[in-house]
């Protein structure tokens, strides 16, 4: 994570690691729950197919960067000011960062919610003595970080193994349980057998498709550790293949137990409400065991990513350079307190609102939306000025080109299907985030913004402000 270790190289495996590491987390283990409270076995397939691609396509997008742009080794926000500017490259970073802290609010909330199944006193994990836990948890493994614990590539190995073994376990025992009655009947999910019923359907589930797959860009992040930089996109798409094997296998076998209906009314961890239907109620106990494992190591993964992005933003002079900044032990101590402090007051937050989880769900997705915008745009922006346009028909890039272009068409159809209400909650944290943006530039003695960049804000400030407004007279609701 630091300068002090530059010298540590990571080969595709650990690389893949990562990513399989990062994306496995929470989501996998509400997806039952999620779905079905949405949609029925059809839309949860176009669903998934159209996830699949699009994701697929902006791992590929990944990759391309990775190869075709090796000096672009400062994460993913890299890419965002690179064809952007310096504004938007910030944009990116925070909203990045933002995902990664928001993510893991959630993590913490649904741990406590899954203690709430066999201690009431945690209830959804919104409750007080949820949040006065799930502070000291956070605050604990802060100290442990700061002492220098920060091999997160080494533990996430271990960790990632021990987290798939019960994934892997539930696949196996719902697939013996499997009825195809419960499947079929259930097929078309509770709305009319009709095009725009489906359509209203999947549109509801992309956000849920976007929080299970944060995390693609895992080893883009790490990519200046990588010991070559084909093992990067090699771990982005290899990675992505197997994640997207398990959500599907977890998504549709739980429509072979119960009904929509009834896995819509599971609480989280819907997995374990799944497999106590198929095998009695230990599996719930399985589940649970397995969901606090996989959130463990998520966390530690996602903390350690979350101040990543904003250590080497702040050595790209894109954050402030107190951002940068080392304790004795090598570990980017200041960049790890503004993270921890602000996923703190999320937790308080989760005190006033009745769906916390979902929430930090909504919010994680909505986030990480800018910055996969930014990557897509600017994978066509460089397979296109790469490709001479009279030989658009035949040249090499032409692949690249469509790729990115389809990436570009699938993250721009997520911000459309995230909807009003959570893009306009985002501007809550673009908005007064930006003055991070105004100390950078200020300490390298540069104007804050150009033209378009005074644009940009005014627009995101004038939409923060609605945002507030609706919150005040209950337009939007938390």
């Amino acid at each position: 994570m630091s300068s002090s270790s530059h010298e540590t190289k990571f080969s595709a495996w650990t690389l893949m690691g990562i990513v399989v590491g990062s994306m496995v987390g929470a989501g996998i283990f509400s997806l039952p729950q999620a779905f079905g409270r949405a949609t029925g076995p059809l839309g949860a397939i176009i669903a998934w197919t159209i996830a699949g691609v699009g994701m697929l396509m902006v791992a590929f997008v990944f990759q391309t960067l990775s190869e075709r742009r090796p000096d672009l080794d400062a994460g993913i926000y890299a890419y965002a000011k690179e064809g952007f500017g310096n504004y938007a490259g910030f944009l990116s970073a925070l909203g990045y960062w933002s995902a990664a802290l928001l993510g893991n609010v959630s993590y913490f909330v649904l741990i406590k919610s899954t203690l709430g199944l066999f201690f009431p006193i945690f209830g959804d994990g919104n409750t007080v003595i949820a949040v006065a836990t799930s502070s000291c948890l956070l605050w604990g493994m802060h100290w442990l970080i700061l002492q220098g614990i920060r091999q997160a590539a080494a533990l996430n190995a271990v960790v990632t193994a021990a987290k798939l073994i019960p994934i892997m376990v539930f696949i196996v025992l719902v697939l013996l349980a499997f009825k195809w009655e419960a499947f079929s009947s259930g097929f078309w999910g509770s709305g009319d057998r009709t095009f725009t019923a489906i359509a209203e359907q999947v549109r509801s589930t992309m956000l849920v498709t976007v929080f299970v797959f944060v995390g693609i860009e895992g080893a883009s992040v790490y990519s200046r550790y990588a010991k070559s930089r084909s093992d990067v996109g090699i771990a982005t798409v290899g990675g992505f293949l197997l994640v997207l094997g398990l959500m599907l296998a977890v998504t549709l076998l739980s429509y072979g137990i119960l009904s929509p209906a009834e896995l819509g009314q599971l609480r989280n961890p819907s997995m374990a409400g799944v497999l106590a239907a198929a095998v009695g109620p230990w599996g719930a106990m399985f589940v649970s065991l397995g969901l606090i494992i996989s959130v463990a190591g998520a966390y530690l993964a996602w903390v350690l990513l979350a101040a990543e992005i904003l250590y080497s933003a702040s050595k790209y002079e894109t954050m402030p350079r107190f951002l940068s900044r080392e304790n004795s032990r090598g570990v980017p101590a200041n960049a790890l307190w503004l993270t921890n402090i602000l996923v703190q007051l999320f937790l308080i937050v989760t005190l006033f609102t009745q769906y916390a989880f979902t929430l930090a769900v909504a919010m994680t997705s909505s986030m990480i939306l800018i910055p996969y915008f930014f990557v897509a745009a600017y994978g066509v922006k460089l397979s296109w000025s790469q490709i001479p346009f009279k030989e658009i028909g035949r040249s090499p890039r032409r692949t690249e080109f469509m790729q990115s272009l389809l990436a570009l068409i699938y993250t721009s159809g997520l911000i459309y299907a995230a909807g009003a209400k959570h893009l306009l909650l985002t501007t809550l944290l673009y908005g007064p985030g930006t003055v991070l943006f105004a100390l950078a530039r200020r300490e390298q003695r540069k104007g804050v913004f150009n033209h378009w960049e005074k644009a940009a804000f005014a627009l995101l400030f004038l939409s923060a402000a609605a945002a507030i407004f609706e919150i005040a007279n209950g337009g939007i609701s938390i």
